[in-house]
């Protein structure tokens, strides 16, 4: 059953459950500090992040650490999966931040989407 979700889909929904218990941290200070007490469960970084600095520092703690890495496509769509964004009344995003990586020290409960995203890293 697990199988019928694609991780595109399962990510925002396991980002929004993390959320409601204060699992996601975002920033890149936020990040480091919760990837250097290897408290992270899984950390994810947008592809396009503008300084590469930024890039390999986040990578490398994660491979220092085995912390689970994934990537996305956009900052402005992790933006809005973390909740850096405001809702019209239609509940379409507008005024999205970006947001090039974080982490999740929490997943809250668990779903099929959880299942799925697990899968993906290995766990």
């Amino acid at each position: 059953m697990a199988s019928a979700m694609t991780l595109e889909e399962a990510l925002p929904q396991v980002l929004k459950k993390a959320r409601y218990q204060n699992g996601v941290k975002k920033g890149l200070r936020e990040v480091v500090k919760y990837l250097d007490k290897r408290a992270a469960h899984l950390c994810i970084l947008a592809k396009d992040c503008d300084e590469p600095q930024y890039a390999k520092l986040v990578e490398a703690l994660c491979t220092l650490h085995s912390i689970p890495l994934l990537k996305v496509d956009s900052n402005q769509t992790l933006g809005q999966w973390v909740g850096q964004c405001k809702y019209d009344e239609t509940g379409n995003p507008r005024k999205v931040v970006k947001c090039s990586c974080a982490v999740v020290i929490d997943f809250g409960e668990d779903s099929e989407a959880l299942s799925v995203v697990n899968e993906h890293i290995g766990k």
